[in-house]
């Protein structure tokens, strides 16, 4: 009897500890529902700033260079690739203590193929990116309309690509097909590289909280070196979020039209087959960890 005393009391004691630390962890409904939102809504923030950061540069650098809005040029192809550097280092920033700091569908999907991230949280992950993509571009939108306005010579006028390529990627003229493609399957191929490299723990990973910094000079050096022809999109994200959200504030559907459906063919489909090759390659000639289907017993 005295043992089984002690045995239930133990009991209770275990039960009322861990309710404790619930309600430590959950002390209103609210942390209860925050908890299972935290990895998508900070896939939402993060991608929301590298937007903003990108776009804003876009506007800044493009509309500033007319003399339609201003009359002195307001930036040039440098300070454009350095916008879009700073907001994917401060989005990873933001969000990499929480969910990884992916901000990029093909992140996700590789950090599935290659690294075991559970595949059950990939659709809400890209969610979360597409959705803040959508509203970190419509944010931008709304600072720039009336500049866009002069830009376009009226108010309400909307072309594509015209002030549409503000928001999102659309290819040189002189571009064909198989050329826009290999652009954003090579660029992509070079920022996968660079993610998995600073991430392997057995390649010299920079000290805790620098990854945003390599990142900032990976997406700077991408920008600066092969960013040209068709925009560095190197993120679904990136391109479809903005995209959808011109569609949705007047540019019509030719905004997915446009070269019989570039956002899917080249920014989504060189993007995500540039990332599997490079996360491909690296695991084939370099990753000793056991989490690389490679390396599996």
């Amino acid at each position: 009897m005295e043992r089984g005393a002690r045995s239930s009391t133990e009991f209770v004691e275990t039960k009322s500890e861990s309710m404790q630390d619930y309600y430590t962890r959950f002390p209103n409904r609210w942390a209860y529902i925050r908890d299972h939102i935290r990895e998508p809504a900070a896939e939402m923030l993060g991608t929301m700033i590298l937007i903003m950061f990108g776009t804003g540069a876009i506007c800044q650098v493009v509309l500033g260079g007319s003399t339609k809005v201003v009359s002195a040029p307001k930036g040039d192809w440098l300070s454009l690739t350095s916008g879009w550097a700073a907001g994917a280092a401060l989005g990873v920033w933001i969000s990499g203590g929480i969910s990884g700091g992916h901000l990029n569908p093909v992140v996700t999907i590789c950090s599935a193929v290659f690294r075991k991230f559970p595949w059950k949280k990939v659709p809400l992950y890209i969610f979360g990116q597409l959705f803040g993509a959508f509203f970190g571009s419509l944010f931008v939108y709304a600072n720039y309309s009336h500049a866009i306005d002069l830009f376009e010579g009226g108010q309400g006028i909307r072309t594509v690509p015209g002030s549409a390529s503000l928001f999102t990627s659309y290819a040189a003229p002189y571009m064909p097909a198989a050329n826009c493609f290999f652009d954003e399957f090579f660029a992509t191929f070079l920022l996968l590289i660079v993610v998995w490299a600073v991430t392997d723990p057995r390649n010299g990973p920079p000290p805790p909280g620098m990854i945003p910094l390599v990142i900032f000079f990976a997406v700077l050096g991408i920008g600066t070196t092969f960013g040209m022809q068709t925009g560095f999109a190197i993120n679904p994200a990136r391109d479809l979020g903005p995209r959808l959200m011109t569609f949705v504030v007047g540019y019509g559907g030719e905004v997915f039209k446009y070269r019989n459906q570039y956002w899917f063919w080249c920014t989504t489909l060189g993007p995500l087959f540039g990332g599997l090759f490079a996360c491909f390659l690296y695991d084939l000639l370099l990753y000793v960890g056991h989490d690389s289907p490679f390396n599996a017993p």
